[in-house]
């Protein structure tokens, strides 16, 4: 979801531009102002989050970490590898500390996700275009030149869905439509998988208009999309014009998404049935909110927002119905976002650049989660704001 910007990767999830929006500076309802201490990290955000504590620490960057049904491990993505500067996916047994990667090393990787009952993983992957082996030298060659340029997420075209069995170790590929497919996310019982494509841009003839709107910016053209876990049934959910993605299940098996305007400056959260009907609006921001995942008691979402600033990205939660105003969980320079509870709702992991402050490459944090103090906020929060027109 990006134009522009310079946060960390895993946003795939993830980004449009990082622009700022005007008014968005100034702290609404249920985002107090921010009061710096101990190395720019806000007091109140001990209110939910406590033993905050740096999860990974090896390779430029990681994120975009999510737990394994039973609470035990987290699949990621990470740049780790000397011979590839693209990410590629991890698995992270937090009782151990054993690490280790599942996607193929080749390509560029992103947004995976462990499949309930089952011994299978869902990710992203590149590995099978002709040119990755040429994608990474190029790459490693800019870096080692010394040269520096702002950090901008890849819709890569050749970018697919794929599994790794972990029993096997068997991938199999369940997408293959030309253009982006990612932002993968299995259903509660494991038989669905909701994405996001930017199909749309290859598989019809365009107008001149979208062919400049393509190469200036192909997220325009992703929608969600909804398939069996064996890439059978694929079908689109979404039309409107603007980036739909950062797909999810919620547990009652609706799905919860972010959509981007059309011109790519406000994004916010949604939520549909499975077949794409009965659409709600979640937040009204006025900014770029997204990243929404549900918190396990399905009371409210964790979202990231950068209502505060320009690449200042903080993470928010929302009442379950949005009727309340969003309230402000982090208070970190830089981006905080990326937002996934541990399965019984008691642990946070969030992708946070906090370590080396604006403009850093973000890392896993995780932290002990206050749901009853959470629940308190959102009680007390006032009704949601119109944004918006």
């Amino acid at each position: 979801m990006k134009r522009v910007t310079s946060v960390p990767a895993v946003f795939a999830v993830i980004l449009v531009a990082v622009v700022s929006v005007a008014g968005q500076s100034q702290p609404q309802s249920g985002a107090p102002p921010t009061r710096t201490v101990r190395g720019g990290v806000e007091s109140q955000e001990r209110n939910f989050l406590n033993r905050i504590r740096r999860l990974t620490v090896d390779g430029k960057r990681a994120g975009e970490g999510y737990w394994s049904p039973d609470g035990k491990r987290l699949v990621f993505q990470s740049e780790r590898d000397a011979a590839n500067p693209f990410y590629q996916i991890y698995v992270l047994d937090l009782s151990t500390g054993d690490t280790r990667r599942i996607s193929p090393g080749m390509g560029k990787t992103t947004c995976a996700f462990f499949r309930p009952n089952s011994t299978e993983i869902e990710f992203a992957s590149t590995h099978l275009d002709p040119n990755s082996l040429k994608y990474q030298k190029d790459e490693l060659d800019f870096r080692a030149s010394g040269k520096e340029r702002r950090y901008a997420w890849d819709y890569d075209a050749s970018m697919d869905i794929f599994t790794y069995d972990e029993k096997t170790g068997a991938i199999k590929q369940l997408t293959t439509a030309k253009g982006y497919d990612a932002e993968g996310g299995y259903s509660p019982d494991g038989q669905w998988i909701a994405f996001s494509s930017m199909r749309d841009a290859y598989n019809r003839t365009l107008s001149a208009a979208e062919r400049k709107q393509l190469e200036l910016d192909p997220s325009y053209f992703a929608e969600v999309y909804i398939m069996k876990a064996d890439g059978s049934g694929q079908k689109r959910l979404t039309t409107e014009n603007g980036y739909d993605g950062g797909t999810f299940f919620t547990r009652d098996g609706r799905i919860v998404w972010r959509h981007f305007e059309e011109n790519g400056l406000i994004a916010n959260v949604w939520t549909m049935k499975p077949d794409g009907t009965d659409k709600k609006q979640i937040t009204d921001f006025g900014s770029m909110s997204w990243a929404p995942y549900e918190h396990p008691s399905g009371e409210y979402f964790l979202f990231a927002s950068n209502k505060l600033g320009f690449e200042n990205f903080e993470v928010f939660m929302v009442d379950k119905a949005g009727l309340k105003e969003p309230v402000r969980i982090t208070y970190s320079e830089g981006f905080d976002g990326l937002p996934v509870p541990s399965p019984d709702g008691t642990q946070l992991a969030w992708t946070s650049s906090r370590a080396g402050g604006t403009g850093a490459a973000g890392q896993i944090y995780l932290a002990q989660w206050n749901h009853e103090a959470a629940m308190a906020a959102l009680k007390a929060a006032g009704p949601r704001v119109k944004h918006t027109k």
